[in-house]
């Protein structure tokens, strides 16, 4: 384990290890870094950072890339991402029945994931005294963080129904979704994804539709499956307040959800990452060498128009 920065000093051959976020500055990236870069999608500055890693000679080995010879990932978070975000649209459901402002508090993180459910059966209780049952629709439910999310509502008993490739395979924007209460979006942003939701569909009239939990969360990508909003919300800022007439619509669009459960979130994530570590020594050989490729492949399409433009992007910033 390093001091925050002490990586910056740390010999040319050391695999640097992270989760998220590297400075956003203007400085050269000399080592192998290893974390969740969120580059390889057209994200808002993408170029900058890849053009970073050009300066400097270093490689980005995205977590999100390690996968195994049959094309899984190796290392996620995603059942547990899944599993909180759906906590938290239940919790901010049971707010707006229950007329509080905001819908749903800022969120500390949970010693267990009984404590949270404890503390999400609670408030659902005191709002189903008045108020039906929710129904959820769980996208993405066949992956990690479908099962996360499916698993939170069964745990609840709420009704939920869940799409996956079958269902949104011919596209959307699919006007059954505002006839749902709450809205689960557990989809990997794929660039030929049509959105789910467009601003216009959420005029229908019938809508019923009160929550969206956004777990994938990519706001800043022109591939947005949820074109309906624009920057991501916090801990301390849980929701976003899209719509104020009833039903009122509240977004959650949080980008480290697993925090919020560090326990479980932390212990799953390691034993999966373990073994794939040990591997390092065997580069060549290894899963890490498909995630090396790769980031060569964006680095190569990274065009000198694109490099410009980051490096001036950077100093007008």
């Amino acid at each position: 384990l390093a001091t925050p920065g002490q990586w910056q000093e740390a010999p040319l051959q050391t695999f640097v290890l992270g989760l998220k976020e590297l400075a956003d500055d203007d400085s050269a990236l000399r080592h192998r870094h290893i974390y969740f870069a969120h580059a390889f999608k057209q994200q808002a500055g993408a170029a900058r950072l890849l053009e970073r890693f050009r300066r400097g000679g270093g490689e980005l080995l995205d977590l999100e890339y390690l996968r195994d010879q049959h094309g899984a990932r190796l290392a996620a978070f995603g059942y547990w991402a899944g599993y909180i975000g759906a906590a938290l649209a239940v919790q901010t459901w049971a707010g707006q029945q229950l007329a509080r402002v905001p819908a749903l508090a800022p969120q500390t993180s949970h010693p267990s994931r009984d404590s949270l459910l404890h503390a999400v059966r609670k408030q659902l209780v005191a709002a189903l005294r008045t108020t039906p049952a929710p129904k959820a629709l769980v996208i993405g439910s066949a992956g990690r963080c479908g099962s996360g999310a499916r698993a939170l509502l069964e745990a609840l008993d709420l009704p939920h129904s869940g799409w996956d490739i079958e269902e949104t395979l011919a596209g959307g924007p699919f006007q059954a979704i505002p006839g749902f209460d709450l809205l689960l979006n557990c989809v990997l942003l794929q660039p030929s994804l049509p959105p789910f939701l467009v601003p216009e569909t959420l005029l229908s009239s019938g809508r019923r539709l009160s929550v969206i939990a956004d777990i994938s969360c990519d706001p800043g990508s022109p591939h947005n499956p949820l074109p309906i909003y624009d920057h991501c919300t916090t801990a301390t800022q849980p929701t976003l307040r899209l719509i104020n007439a009833a039903p009122p619509l509240d977004v959650i669009a949080i980008n480290n959800l697993p925090s919020l459960l560090p326990h479980e979130s932390s212990a799953d994530f390691s034993a999966q990452l373990l073994p794939a570590l040990l591997q390092l020594p065997q580069f060549q050989a290894s899963p890490w060498s498909g995630a090396q490729k790769l980031f060569h492949q964006h680095l190569q399409g990274l065009s000198r128009h694109d490099s410009q433009h980051a490096i001036e992007q950077h100093k007008d910033s």
